[in-house]
């Protein structure tokens, strides 16, 4: 971890340096990478990011490595099983939402050839690189990225959700704009 450097005021602790130093904001363009974080943005719904990171583990070993072809095929089954594991934040309809949204995400993966090429075509193939002087929870693009995942099917994408998405997946650059990963982000 890089000490004493200027970082983002919500990565004060671990999990969320680490989370922070390694992965948010990283442009993401792997299909599998891109389920984890949806999944896991909607897991969040309600609940503060580091809940969610300390349980990332399970929540990879439960969902089968976050394989979308695998997880579309969970059953009622595998629902109640989940339910009954404490590792992960046991909500019924998050549980429900994940299995319909790989479903979902299937069906994009078919139609575009990837499920990354359909994302990144709502920032036109390029991070948008936002000033990192306020916080913000949607955008225009956010937006129109949630209008159109929840008219295919998906749940759990409220605009202020894809929009942490699009931050965790490097769609949107949002460090603070003295944070040192803003630069080096800037320049991918």
């Amino acid at each position: 971890m890089n000490k004493g450097l200027k970082r983002c005021s919500w990565a004060n602790n671990e999990p969320l340096l680490t989370y922070h130093d390694e992965e948010w904001g990283v442009p993401q363009h792997n299909d599998v990478i891109l389920f984890e974080f949806l999944i896991l943005e909607g897991a969040q719904a309600g609940l503060s990011w580091e809940i969610v990171l300390k349980r990332r583990s399970s929540y990879r070993r439960l969902f089968s490595n976050f394989n979308p072809r695998k997880v579309a095929k969970f059953t009622s089954r595998d629902v109640s099983k989940l339910m009954k594991d404490p590792s992960i934040i046991r909500n019924r309809l998050k549980i429900k939402s994940a299995i319909a949204n790989a479903q979902a995400f299937l069906k994009i993966q078919k139609e575009f050839g990837s499920f990354d090429k359909y994302l990144w075509e709502f920032v036109a193939g390029k991070p948008q690189q936002n000033s990192g002087r306020s916080r913000t929870v949607r955008s225009i693009t956010s937006d129109a990225l949630s209008k159109d995942l929840k008219k295919r099917g998906f749940s759990f994408v409220g605009t202020t959700i894809t929009y942490a998405f699009m931050q965790a997946v490097g769609m949107i650059n949002d460090h603070n704009h003295d944070c040192y990963r803003k630069k080096k982000l800037t320049a991918t």
